[in-house]
């Protein structure tokens, strides 16, 4: 593996510690996490209702974050890891951040746009791609989104 060298399930660890923060919130349980030079610079829980904000998505908060951190809006050297497969927003921002490696925990199958449904991370015809390693921690981040949409049908 070309990444062989990062602690991907350290990282999506942290990612998961981030989804369970939105669960506790209330929140659909999505984290993110970006890593730059092997430190952690940007973590994110999804707070789309408590923010009242569609735009408030565990990857974009993290991105925005990142941007600060590095002060710049290129994200080249970094990597994202996020529970859940990206939806079209936040597969779109990863690549205007130009960001070479996602990491993703459980597929996203009604909005996953890292190969579920389309795949702009890796589109041809974009000035971007990204490497995409999926299945990472995937039976707890899946567990989390099962845990949280039980609710609804208690």
């Amino acid at each position: 593996m070309a990444h062989s060298g990062h602690n991907h399930k350290g990282y999506m660890e942290k990612a998961l510690a981030e989804a369970e923060r939105a669960f506790s919130m209330g929140e659909v349980p999505i984290g993110c996490v970006i890593v730059h030079e092997n430190k952690i610079i940007a973590t994110a829980a999804n707070a789309r209702a408590t923010g009242k904000n569609v735009l408030y998505h565990a990857e974009i908060l993290a991105i925005d974050q990142a941007c600060n951190h590095i002060g710049d809006w290129r994200l080249e050297n970094c990597q994202l890891y996020v529970t859940l497969e990206p939806c079209p927003m936040c597969a779109g921002a990863i690549v205007q951040a130009r960001i070479p490696l996602v990491v993703y925990g459980a597929k996203s199958p009604k909005a996953g746009c890292a190969g579920s449904i389309l795949d702009i991370l890796n589109e041809p015809r974009f000035n971007h791609r990204a490497e995409v390693i999926s299945g990472i921690c995937e039976t707890e981040c899946i567990a989390l989104m099962q845990a949280f949409f039980a609710r609804f049908r208690a």
